[in-house]
């Protein structure tokens, strides 16, 4: 069978030119050695599809009496299943607000490895959200005025945490172009480079939420913690917090790894890739190896309130003290706020056409 070539540079098909003895794009022009073309299919021929090997085994279970002090307590609204000890009392779901219903002694569920104990407490949290209403001139006054501060609750969140090396094979398409003109023609090469990437990254920690009530935006927005803080899981880390039982086992979250996983191995060899105009990846194999996961629990500072019809859930991360989260719009204040910047512009391009007349 004979081996059809395409053109590096547009992908057409390309053949020989028997008057320039060489291969020739007849859609761009571009002429080929043969040595180079060569070459590069040797180089296409190192590109492999991606592989992610984890053995993931399971986590620790309860020991006899561990758990005992821990109860589990159910949302009737949103199914949220939750977990505290004796001295919670009544509470409401961090999710929803809704009141949770105590449904006996906590039970069936792994035990997690470490824990990131919370270093700020709700005082801090107070203050982080009236920082974040601060400046924001379309919030609706209502909505500042109204308390909802009382509803912010220490919860810690389950993550699984993912270590594995990654080893990775990543081929670009790049160029470089060279503008220069004379006193009659302005000229443009564009040069095109095929680059590969060869290399090994280690990853340790890798967060991915195991609950299915938490965004996975939100909770990578709220991102990073420091695992250096992580300590081996004592139940009197919970006491006076509530800790959200995972609904997304450690199997299940490996997609989401992998992807994360990807994605920052892929980003870290692009940023090695310099000196070109343009660069493109065009093949790209991350092959992931020694993987395994823990069960930790990431402190979090949760309100979930209700204004106008519309939840709003907010997150400080318990450690670091980041904090996010959507606000509402007064839509009659960004009217006026729009309307005046069109009025600004309108009164700009009136006078630059009345200052056009006058030259004119």
């Amino acid at each position: 069978m004979l081996k059809e070539y395409k053109c590096p540079c547009c992908g057409g098909a390309i053949e020989f030119d028997s008057s320039i003895q060489a291969m020739k794009c007849p859609y761009c022009d571009t002429e080929f050695e043969m040595e180079t073309l060569l070459a590069y299919d040797e180089e296409l021929s190192g590109d492999r599809t991606s592989e992610f090997n984890w053995n993931v085994s399971p986590g620790k279970e309860w020991q006899e009496g561990e758990n005992g002090s821990l109860y589990s307590y159910i949302c009737n609204s949103c199914g949220g299943e939750i977990v505290g000890d004796e001295t919670l009392g009544a509470t409401h779901c961090p999710f929803c607000s809704n009141p949770v219903i105590m449904t006996g002694q906590f039970a069936g569920a792994l035990k997690p490895d470490i824990v990131i104990p919370f270093k700020l407490d709700k005082k801090a949290a107070k203050e982080a959200l009236k920082k974040h209403y601060m400046g924001k001139r379309l919030l609706p006054k209502s909505f500042k005025d109204e308390n909802h501060i009382e509803e912010v609750k220490g919860v810690y969140v389950p993550f699984w945490l993912f270590d594995t090396d990654a080893n990775a094979r990543i081929r670009y398409k790049a160029t470089r172009v060279r503008v220069w003109s004379d006193s009659t023609y302005r000229y443009t090469e564009t040069s095109f480079f095929n680059v590969t990437r060869e290399g090994s990254l280690g990853f340790e920690g890798v967060p991915v939420d195991g609950s299915t009530k938490m965004d996975d935006a939100l909770m990578e927005s709220v991102e990073p913690f420091n695992l250096s803080e992580a300590v081996d899981f004592q139940t009197a880390y919970l006491s006076g917090y509530l800790a959200h039982k995972y609904d997304v086992d450690e199997n299940e979250s490996i997609k989401r790894a992998n992807e994360r996983i990807q994605r920052s191995t892929e980003e870290a060899f692009a940023a090695t890739v310099e000196g070109y105009t343009t660069v493109l990846p065009e093949a790209s194999s991350v092959d992931l190896s020694e993987g395994r996961a823990r069960y930790a629990l990431y402190p979090l500072w949760i309100l979930n309130t209700q204004w106008g019809g519309e939840k709003y859930i907010f997150a400080m991360n318990g450690q670091t003290g980041k904090f996010v989260g959507d606000l509402p719009m007064d839509k009659k204040a960004f009217k006026k706020w729009l309307f005046g910047i069109w009025g600004i512009a309108s009164a700009a391009i009136f006078a630059i056409g009345c200052l056009i007349s006058l030259i004119g």
